[in-house]
């Protein structure tokens, strides 16, 4: 019998406490910091591109997206979805533009995804609300001439979840061409007994059935073209970058064109943070994807 272990609950809460990996700063300081630094470049890109906010794509009041348009917009662009992190419970769109700065003035179109976060939504209505976004961005942007996701932490666990739709059961098939998955979550089962899941009241069913461990088939099928990143920064919490490896070796037995960035000299903050910047390793491989 194990009766010490990471897997103790005190030893999960560290693993699942990002924060407090940080080289840079406090567990606290590194959070306000985020927020701030999305919330002003989002103000930034908000300056740079045509801007349509809170566009529906659902009937529930979270069900709205931001999208940043280039101002010499062509008809035949390439677009990318980016879908927020904040643990399923911070965080929303109004801070997930930072992403257009670097890439507005190459033509590309940025769409900033909100979705109910807990407690008002649970993990079947999130994922659920995603999926639903890409399907009206599909539908509203027909003329694009590559779709791309882009998740970090909670979002990359989401984005993740979009590629593991069974999409017979939209009216449309997205064919998505590439994929970020930053420092993400893909099996839910360990957060069970810890803090993150106070909010969101998971039993291990619903764990299971969110898990994108659990549904490679699927995304087998839909994403054969899809370049996936699993990307995971120096600094993230050994748990963090275990699930990392662990997804990307499952996406790569399925035959998948799939690659890991392991990311130096970041943590699970300004892994996404630096996307603001063109010169970036991230940014000029999304950049390079797109040709």
């Amino acid at each position: 019998m194990q009766h010490w272990a990471p897997t103790s609950r005190d030893e999960l809460e560290l693993q699942f406490s990002p924060s407090r990996w940080s080289h840079r700063m406090s567990a606290d300081s590194v959070i306000e910091a985020h927020v701030k630094v999305l919330q002003e470049a989002t103000t930034r890109a908000r300056g740079l591109a045509q801007t349509f906010l809170n566009v529906p794509y659902g009937e529930g009041d979270g069900e709205k997206l931001d999208v940043y348009i280039p101002r010499t917009a062509s008809c035949d662009v390439h677009l990318v979805i980016y879908i927020h992190g904040g643990y399923w419970q911070f965080l929303s769109k109004e801070e997930s533009g930072f992403m257009a700065v670097p890439l507005i003035d190459k033509g590309v179109v940025v769409v900033a995804v909100g979705y109910d976060i807990a407690p008002k939504g649970n993990m079947d209505l999130m994922v659920s609300q995603v999926r639903r976004s890409v399907v009206s961005v599909v539908q509203q942007y027909s003329h694009m001439s590559g779709l791309y996701l882009c998740g970090h932490s909670a979002g990359a666990h989401l984005a993740a979840m979009v590629l593991s739709t069974d999409w017979s059961q939209y009216s449309v098939t997205p064919q998505i061409k590439g994929a970020f998955l930053i420092s993400g979550i893909y099996d839910l089962l360990p957060i069970l007994s810890t803090y993150v899941n106070e909010p969101l009241k998971m039993t291990e069913e619903v764990a299971m059935r969110n898990s994108p461990c659990k549904l490679l088939p699927q995304l087998q099928l839909s994403s054969s073209s899809c370049h996936v990143v699993v990307a995971v920064a120096e600094h993230d919490s050994p748990e963090f970058r275990k699930q990392s490896e662990q997804y990307y070796k499952m996406l790569e037995a399925s035959g998948l064109h799939v690659t890991m960035e392991d990311v130096p000299n970041t943590d699970h903050f300004n892994i996404i943070e630096l996307m603001v910047d063109g010169d970036y390793h991230l940014t000029k491989l999304l950049l390079k994807m797109m040709g």
